[in-house]
Order: C-alpha cells, then sequence, then structure tokens
C-alpha cells in the first residue's frame, strides 16, 4: 500500500444498536446522554404506519416525557427546520430523537444545529459550519438505505433558491444510532427498492471517491456484495427477516464509507432534482448512478472491475475495460429487478412532475455547485454535466 500524505479522519456514532429489539433500547440511550425531555422528529408517513406510536409507547412505559415534530416532508426543508426548532424551544425540550429515514433525521440535525448555534439553517451549508455540539441525540431508523442515522451528512431544500442545500459537518453526527428491522417490516416494495439503490449509490460513490481509504474500501465492499445478494429478496418480501436484518448492515456499512470517504456527481445531480421537482432521493441515484459512473469509469476501471466482482459478474477472460462495464449492467439489472423507473421523465409522471429538458442548465449550474462533487474521481465541464441529464432522461 502506497504511502499517502494526506491525514483521513473516521467519522461514526459513539454507540450503534443493529438487530431484532435494539428500539427497545431508545429510552435507556436518550437518558445514558443525559436527555429528560426529547423532541421526536419524525414525518406523516411514520405516524400513518404506526411507528411512531410503538416508539411514544416504549418512552410512556419509560416514564420519560417528549414532544413531537411529525410534519417533516420527503424532501425536508427549511421551513421544516425551523417549524421543528420553535417546537423544541416552546415544549422546552432538551435532546432530540429522529425517526424514520434520511428525511426525518436530516430535518432533526437541522433542529440541532439551529438550536445548538443559533441563526438559519442557511448559515450551515458547506463543510464544518458549525462552533457548538448538538444536543444529545438518538437517531432510531425505519428504512435500509440513507445511512442518515450515522452520517455528518445534513440535506435540506432551500424553498426560496429551489436547491438542495449540502451540509457535511462532524457535529450532526448522532450521538447513538438505532437500526431495528421490525421497524422496517413495513416497508412497501417501492419504498424498499428505492432506499437499497440509495445504499447501493453511496457504497459506489465511496468506493471510488478520490478520498477513499482502505477503510473505506473495506466497508463499500462489503455493502455492495450484501446489497445484490439482498436487496432483491427484500423487495420480494417485506417480512423477510434475514433480508431485512442483511440490508440494515449493508445500509450502515455503505454509510460508515460515504460517511468518510464523501460522495459524487451522482448525488451532486439528484439533489437538484429533488431540490427543484421534489422528487424522491432515492429513485434519482438509481436513475443517474449507471449514467455517471458510465462517464467515471476511465478514471477507475480496475475499480469497477472490482465491483463487477462483488456484484456476482464473471470477468474472467475479460480485458480490464469491458470487465468494468459488467459492473454498469449488473447496476442497471438489479435496478430494473427492483422496479425503479428507466427514466427520470418516467419517474416525473409517477410523481406527477414534469422534467423538462430546458431545466437542465439550471440544475447543471446548481449541481456544479454541490460539495458533493468535490470528490468525483472525473471532473465534469458544464456540458458533462448536461450530457449525463439528457442520457438520464
Amino acid at each position: 500500500m502506497a504511502v499517502r500524505e494526506e491525514v483521513f479522519g473516521f467519522f461514526i456514532p459513539s454507540m450503534t444498536l443493529i438487530g431484532i429489539g435494539a428500539a427497545k433500547e431508545i429510552p435507556t440511550k436518550i437518558r445514558a446522554l443525559g436527555g429528560k425531555k426529547p423532541l421526536i422528529v419524525t414525518d406523516p408517513g411514520i405516524v400513518a404506519a404506526g411507528i411512531l406510536d410503538q416508539v411514544t409507547a416504549l418512552l410512556d412505559a419509560g416514564k420519560m416525557k417528549y414532544a413531537v415534530y411529525d410534519k417533516t416532508i420527503p424532501n425536508p426543508t427549511d421551513a421544516n427546520v425551523h417549524e421543528g426548532v420553535d417546537v423544541y424551544k416552546k415544549e422546552k425540550c432538551d435532546s432530540l430523537i429522529t425517526l424514520g429515514g434520511g428525511s426525518s433525521h436530516d430535518c432533526g440535525k437541522g433542529v440541532g444545529l439551529v438550536i445548538a448555534n443559533g441563526g438559519k439553517i442557511h448559515d450551515f451549508e458547506g463543510i464544518d459550519k458549525s462552533t457548538k455540539p448538538m444536543p444529545p441525540y438518538v437517531a432510531v431508523n425505519t428504512t435500509a438505505g440513507t445511512a442518515s442515522e450515522m452520517t455528518r451528512f445534513c440535506i435540506i431544500t432551500d424553498l426560496s433558491r429551489k436547491v438542495k442545500m449540502a451540509i457535511v459537518d462532524w457535529r450532526v453526527t448522532p450521538g447513538i444510532a438505532i437500526d431495528d428491522p421490525l421497524l422496517m417490516m413495513g416497508m412497501p416494495p417501492s419504498l424498499t427498492a428505492a432506499t437499497g439503490m440509495d445504499a447501493l449509490t453511496h457504497a459506489v460513490e465511496a468506493y471510488v471517491s478520490t478520498i477513499a481509504t482502505p477503510m473505506t474500501d473495506a466497508c463499500a465492499e462489503k455493502a455492495i456484495e450484501v446489497i445484490f445478494q439482498y436487496l432483491r429478496p427484500a423487495v420480494a418480501n417485506g417480512q423477510d427477516v434475514e433480508a431485512r436484518e442483511a440490508m440494515c448492515f449493508a445500509q450502515y456499512l455503505a454509510g460508515m464509507a460515504f460517511n468518510n470517504a464523501s460522495l459524487g456527481h451522482v448525488h451532486a445531480m439528484a439533489h437538484q432534482l429533488g431540490g427543484f421537482y421534489d422528487l424522491p432521493h432515492g429513485e434519482c441515484n438509481a436513475i443517474l448512478l449507471p449514467h455517471v459512473e458510465r462517464f467515471n469509469l476511465p478514471a477507475k476501471v480496475e475499480r469497477f472491475a472490482k465491483m463487477a466482482t462483488l456484484m456476482g459478474e464473471n470477468i474472467e477472460g475479460l480485458s480490464p475495460r469491458k470487465a468494468a462495464e459488467k459492473c454498469l449492467d449488473a447496476i442497471q439489472e438489479l435496478s430494473c429487478d427492483v422496479g425503479i423507473p428507466s427514466g427520470l421523465i418516467e419517474l416525473g409522471k409517477r410523481y406527477g412532475k414534469d422534467v423538462k429538458a430546458a431545466d437542465i442548465p439550471t440544475m447543471t449550474a446548481n449541481a456544479q455547485k454541490d460539495a458533493c462533487g468535490l470528490t468525483n474521481p472525473r471532473c465534469p465541464s458544464d456540458a458533462d454535466v448536461t450530457a449525463i441529464y439528457e442520457a438520464a432522461l
């Protein structure tokens, strides 16, 4: 292994609980961090599914007071964050529990940033802009994809600009992360597929990142292997406990990889689709992934070839380039098998949004400013990003 002059950090929660029944530890763990009255940040889907009731029952049994902010939307906004801050202050909370997938976690992280540091959520766009630690914070995950329950990333939509702000700050890393497969059993196949492809995107982008390390490589490689083994079964049968638990580990491993190696232009471009059209993040990533990585392939041929083997592809006798292309084929096949739309226009129609080529110049300009693109293995020009958007339509 070549000597590297850079110094690399490795960010991860102080404690993580993964496994059946892990959610039972929520009251104990929030108290262990010093919390006495947490604000639970969640969303209407979690409420409708009865998952919030499961968690509040645990808090009631533990005789713990709490307040709830349950208006988080799928692409959480600056308005969501500031509403949550208002509830936190009004209810005199002293800690946070985020309950849900990436949206709830991101919103809760935003609340914590503003509570601890003052100002507005917009003040923290970029890298490590905070100066004070978050309140005591337990992140309880209900999807197997975003890994937001364990990362230093917080993505919030600025409604005025129609842009997703990428906030990367080591202080927003949750103190304790909880992944209980029992809370994920009710996820519909479409959400299972979208979040699973989101996790795959995290692993792939981290693996070809310019700041990948042996530690992040190990996490990314195992995540890719497990996702290709278990995502299809998890989508096919949501009650498959083995598949659900495996995807818990896979998405967490992918989170460990990208939380430390960062991401790339898939996320930089997907953020614009979320901010501009309010389209679901996981499906945007899934559609963009093979197109962006086709652009990136010349810079990391050996890595794409290695990923092909992790995906179960036979590359014996193939040239490095042909072996690498097998990786892209495998990604597209998996995406198709789990029901991801074939392109952005089809995705837009599914959600009643009109994705238009005329909007691409604006999204390209914003994508080129997104912090996630800083570690992409190739530096795309505006024309390159535009061409990728067009290919993904």
